[in-house]
């Protein structure tokens, strides 16, 4: 090789290196919007939007949608229905669903402006902003902390179809068929306690919500 050319060719690698590195260093577009959507997320506050009742997936169904049609993913960043694991007894089975913690109401983290504010106010199924008067009110992160941590509780809890002094009757165990009053309910370990009439007198018993049913 003529060693008048080798300084050439190494200036030259040494440029592409260069431009290599630059390339991996620099973040891409896509990564550049996430800063920016990141950035203006931190600016975004909490609202409570209220909605026909039953209406509340519908909302965030529609809000999502709309928000990107509309461009507005650097204004609009969180949609939540509050909602948690709740057991339901009927008919002597037990089926976990998902139980509104809020009905009527859906979170919004948003930065409020002329624009967002219609955009929420004008999606089907919203009725208001919660606040003050006519002015939206934000509420505080740590509200929003303590209802994300209710929902991700992971013991699920029963849903109460029983009420304090309702005529129940039993249907399984050593006391089938017995007729009683309820006495006090333990939603989380999905008891009930029966006030059962034995030679007489009224004696409490714990029983099971599968246990028991409505007169």
């Amino acid at each position: 090789m003529d060693t008048a050319t080798q300084p050439k060719i190494e200036e030259e690698e040494k440029k592409e290196d260069e431009t290599q590195e630059d390339t991996q260093t620099q973040p891409s577009e896509e990564e550049k919007q996430d800063e920016v959507v990141k950035s203006a997320s931190d600016k975004g506050k909490w609202y409570i939007i209220h909605t026909y009742a039953g209406h509340e997936n519908k909302v965030e169904r529609s809000l999502k949608q709309r928000v990107e049609s509309m461009k507005f993913t650097d204004r609009v960043f969180d949609i939540i229905v509050p909602t948690r694991n709740t057991i339901k007894v009927s008919q002597g089975k037990k089926e976990t669903v998902k139980e509104k913690i809020f009905p009527g109401y859906v979170l919004v983290k948003m930065i409020l402006d002329d624009e967002t504010w219609i955009m929420v106010r004008s999606t089907p199924g919203v009725t208001s902003f919660i606040g003050a008067g006519n002015k939206p009110t934000p509420i505080s992160d740590k509200e929003v902390e303590a209802i994300q941590k209710f929902m991700k509780l992971e013991e699920p809890m029963y849903k109460v179809q029983f009420s304090v002094g309702e005529a129940v009757k039993i249907t399984d165990g050593p006391f089938t068929e017995f007729l009683g009053s309820v006495e006090s309910i333990d939603e989380a370990r999905g008891k009930v306690k029966v006030l059962v009439s034995i030679f007489g007198r009224e004696t409490p018993v714990e029983l099971d919500f599968l246990q028991v049913k409505q007169i």
